[in-house]
C-alpha cells in the first residue's frame, strides 16, 4: 500500500499561506539576513561596500538583485572557518565537501541552525508521505556528507524510526530493508538501482519489498529514471534537493500527491534564476542557473549564492510556495561535443527507455586531433541481451533528440563502476 498525502491541518501554517504573506515574511527574513553577513562576516561587507550597496537599501524583494553575488570559490578561498557569521563556540557541527575539485568547502551551524534543518527535513519527509509510525532507511553517506546526518536527524524530529545504514554492504542493504520492513528509502537514484540489482541476484523480487516510497537526491536524475524506479521497486520516487552551501538535503522536496517538481521551502530560503552568462535574473518559468538567499542561517548565511544548477520556477501546486523543476544538470558539467551542448541525464533519459539496456551508464569523451568524440558504455539489462540493432536503436535516438553522433558500447553487467553515493557519469579524456 503506497503512503498517503499529509492532510492540511497535518502541514505547518506557512506551507498553505498566501503568497502575500509568504512574500512578506521574506522581506522581513531577508532584511535580517543580509545585515547579519554584511555585520559579521568581512566577505560580505567588503563585497557590498564595493558595488555600494547596504542592508538599508532593501526595501522590497526585488532590490536583492541590487546585491553581488558569492561562488563555491569564494568558500574555498575563505577556508575553513571565513564565511562564518558567529563565534566559533556558537558552532555545534561542522560539515564539508569532498575537495576533490578543489579545496573543500566548510560549513558550520548553531543549534538554532540544526533545529531548522531538522524541521525542513522533516517537513520534506512529511510531504513525501512519512508519518511517525514509519521507519526510515537512511542510505546517504554519514560524516562529512551532509546527506546522512541530515536525513537522520529530520526522520527523527518527525518521529519516525531510523535505521542509520549509510552506503555501502548492498547485500546487508537488502537484509536490512526486508528484514527490519523499511517504509521509506533515502538514498542517491544510482545507489538504488544497485539495490535493485542486489535483490535480483538474490532470487528476490523488488517490487515484494515492505518499500512503499524513496526519497532520492545528491544528483540529477531523469523522470525515465523515476519511472524505473519506480517499476522496479512498485514505490512512488520523489526527489529532494540541497546542497551543504545553503543547508543540506531539504532545501526543497517533492509532494507526493503531485510528484511535479520539489518544492522549495521559501520561509527559509529565497530563490532567484539567472542567465548564467549575464547574471540577469530571469522571470519565473524562464530557464536558467538557481540562486539561493539563506533567510535563517545564523552560523552561515549565504547571499546569492550561485548553485550552478540548471532549472525554472514554477507556480506552486500542492503547497503555496515556489516549485522547481528537477535538475536536468549544472553549469559544470555541460558537455559540449563538436558544438552540440548536452548534459548526463539528457543521455541517461534515452538510455532508460531503450529496452534491453540498463540504467547504468558512462560518457566517455576523447578529442581526436581537432574533433571530440563520444562513447557511451552502457550494460545490457540482465533481464535479456541487447545487440547491435539495440546499440543502433540508442545511436540513433541521440542523433535525433540531441544532434549529437555516438559509439555505444553495451557491455556486461558490473562492467560500469557502481558508486555508493553519487555516480560519475563523465570520464572526458580531453581534461587529462
Amino acid at each position: 500500500m503506497r503512503l498517503k498525502p499529509p492532510s492540511r491541518d497535518e502541514l505547518d501554517p506557512i506551507e498553505v499561506a498566501s503568497r502575500d504573506e509568504i512574500s512578506a515574511l521574506q522581506l522581513d527574513r531577508l532584511k535580517w539576513s543580509l545585515a547579519h553577513a554584511y555585520q559579521n562576516v568581512p566577505l560580505f561587507r567588503e563585497r557590498f561596500d564595493a558595488a555600494g550597496v547596504h542592508p538599508d537599501n532593501l526595501k522590497s524583494l526585488d532590490d536583492l538583485a541590487k546585491f553581488p553575488f558569492c561562488k563555491k570559490q569564494d568558500l574555498r578561498d575563505n577556508y575553513p572557518f571565513g564565511m562564518f557569521a558567529v563565534p566559533k563556540s556558537n558552532i555545534v557541527r561542522l560539515h564539508a565537501s569532498s575537495g576533490t575539485t578543489g579545496r573543500a568547502t566548510v560549513v558550520g551551524y548553531t543549534q538554532g541552525d540544526i533545529d531548522n534543518w531538522s524541521t525542513l527535513v522533516a517537513r520534506s519527509i512529511r510531504a513525501s508521505g512519512g508519518r511517525k509510525e514509519h521507519l526510515v532507511h537512511v542510505t546517504y553517506g554519514y560524516g562529512l556528507f551532509t546527506g546522512g546526518l541530515g536525513a537522520h536527524y529530520g526522520a527523527e524530529r518527525l518521529g519516525c524510526t531510523v535505521v542509520p545504514m549509510s552506503g555501502g554492504q548492498t547485500e546487508r542493504q537488502v537484509q536490512i530493508i526486508n528484514d527490519f520492513g523499511a517504509d521509506i528509502i533515502m538514498v542517491t537514484p544510482s545507489y538504488m538501482m544497485a539495490i535493485a540489482e542486489e535483490f535480483e541476484r538474490q532470487g528476490l523480487d523488488p517490487r515484494k519489498s515492505p518499500l512503499k516510497a524513496g526519497i532520492f537526491g545528491a544528483e540529477p536524475w531523469s523522470e525515465a529514471m523515476r519511472r524505473e524506479i519506480e517499476d522496479r521497486f512498485d514505490i512512488d520516487a520523489l526527489d529532494i534537493y540541497g546542497l551543504s552551501e545553503v543547508m543540506g538535503p531539504g532545501v526543497a522536496s517533492e509532494c507526493i500527491e503531485t510528484k511535479d517538481g520539489p518544492v522549495i521551502w521559501e520561509d527559509h530560503f529565497y530563490p532567484e534564476i539567472i542567465d548564467p552568462e549575464t547574471g540577469e535574473v530571469l522571470p519565473d518559468g524562464e530557464k536558467g542557473e538557481l540562486v539561493f538567499t539563506t533567510l535563517t542561517k545564523e552560523a552561515f548565511p549565504v547571499v546569492r549564492y550561485r548553485t550552478g544548477d540548471l532549472t525554472r520556477l514554477m507556480p506552486g501546486t500542492a503547497r503555496s510556495m515556489r516549485r522547481m523543476e528537477k535538475i536536468t544538470g549544472r553549469t559544470d558539467d555541460m558537455l559540449i561535443i563538436r558544438g552540440v551542448n548536452l548534459f548526463p541525464s539528457q543521455i541517461e533519459e534515452l538510455v532508460v527507455q531503450t529496452e534491453g539496456l540498463s540504467a547504468h551508464y558512462v560518457l566517455e569523451v576523447h578529442r581526436e586531433g581537432v574533433l571530440d568524440s563520444l562513447t557511451i558504455r552502457v550494460e545490457h539489462a540482465l533481464s535479456g541481451t541487447a545487440n547491435a540493432d539495440t546499440a543502433g536503436k540508442l545511436r540513433d535516438r541521440i542523433k535525433g533528440v540531441l544532434g549529437v553522433s555516438s559509439v555505444i558500447d553495451i557491455c556486461e553487467p558490473g562492467s560500469v563502476e557502481r558508486s555508493l553515493g553519487k555516480a560519475k557519469r563523465v570520464i572526458d579524456h580531453r581534461k587529462t
